[in-house]
């Protein structure tokens, strides 16, 4: 394979099946959608930014996949997520892959984090991967397999200074994967983390990858090369798919070499 000449994987378990995407409208949320739809997989997401979620669905609607079904969802309200979830497996009849992927990484200083930031933090982080998967959980049981992927993020393990609670989350959800991975495999449940690296999402690129900051990165990088949503996005592809199907309770990075 000649460089620049890359062809990638088509899974053919990934058809038809049911894949919910909370964070789905930019990003790494929406490679995630778009790929798992260019498999035929019928797709639903969570986001609260109306606009650019519907260009979404109209992109992948022109290009002949399932339509995604788009859910505004404030995350952050357990009882409207739960209420979400419950919409999707009664238009869909199950949830056979979760992805959480919802997140917000502001920066923050120790000495202006209060109790109620720390609080919305963890809700913006962790707190709906939790019930997220516990609302999906019946479903899944009653198929007797799913896919649960949870994304982390190398933060915590460099560890990036000035997102002290962001970093506790994300670790979090490391000890979360691990733990529900020995709860649910005795139901022919899998959970995974992948953990991106600097990821040239048009907000990173924005917000946080200056020149000085991607020569930094470029300096820590195995590989010389900007890692896209997409990289992330096979990666997801692959452990929702039965080709991964002894997979379970592993932590996945997906950043060129940076840690």
């Amino acid at each position: 394979m000649q460089l620049g000449d890359r062809r990638f994987a088509k899974y053919p378990s990934l058809q038809e099946r049911v894949v919910l995407v909370t964070g789905g409208a930019t990003g790494i949320g929406e490679s995630i959608v778009t790929h798992f739809a260019r498999q035929g997989a019928r797709v639903a997401f969570f986001d609260i930014q109306d606009a650019p979620a519907t260009r979404l669905v109209e992109s992948l609607r022109a290009e002949g996949c399932h339509a995604p079904h788009y859910v505004h969802c404030d995350l952050t309200d357990t009882a409207a997520l739960l209420r979400s979830v419950k919409d999707v497996i009664t238009a869909f009849g199950s949830v056979d892959v979760l992805v959480n992927n919802a997140a917000n990484d502001r920066r923050h200083s120790i000495e202006e984090v209060t109790s109620e930031f720390w609080d919305q933090c963890l809700q913006q982080n962790l707190k709906h991967y939790f019930f997220c998967i516990q609302a999906v959980l019946p479903s899944m049981r009653k198929a007797g397999r799913g896919s649960i992927i949870n994304l982390s993020s190398i933060a915590w393990v460099i560890p990036t200074t000035g997102l002290p609670a962001y970093n506790t989350a994300k670790a979090g959800i490391v000890g979360l994967t691990r733990t529900l991975a020995h709860e649910l495999g005795k139901d022919g449940i899998r959970v995974n983390a992948v953990l991106p690296g600097a990821i040239n999402t048009e907000k990173q690129k924005k917000l946080v990858l200056t020149p000085e900051y991607k020569a930094e990165v470029m300096g820590r990088q195995a590989l010389k090369l900007d890692i896209q949503p997409e990289d992330v996005a096979r990666l997801v592809l692959f452990l929702a798919a039965d080709d991964s199907s002894a997979i379970t309770n592993q932590s996945y990075v997906v950043d060129g070499g940076f840690v």
